[in-house]
């Protein structure tokens, strides 16, 4: 998370959001932007945990043989 915090468009481009992190840098480049660069990023990689588990709790289920 520290990554995501001090250079927010790189971490979003290392987790697959290519597009994100360009449009994340840019706005990084300026001294107001970098605050919100950041913000957006660490809710970037917060949702991505958050689908990780959900993903992980699916093929679980699915191995038990329950279905939402």
């Amino acid at each position: 998370m520290l990554f995501a915090i001090l250079l927010p468009g790189i971490s979003m481009i290392f987790r697959g959001h290519v597009l994100k992190g360009i449009l994340c840098g840019v706005l990084h480049l300026t001294l107001i932007g970098w605050i919100p660069a950041a913000i957006w990023a660490v809710a970037s990689y917060q949702q991505d945990l958050a689908e990780k588990r959900h993903r992980e709790t699916l093929e679980v289920l699915a191995r038990q043989g329950r279905t939402l």
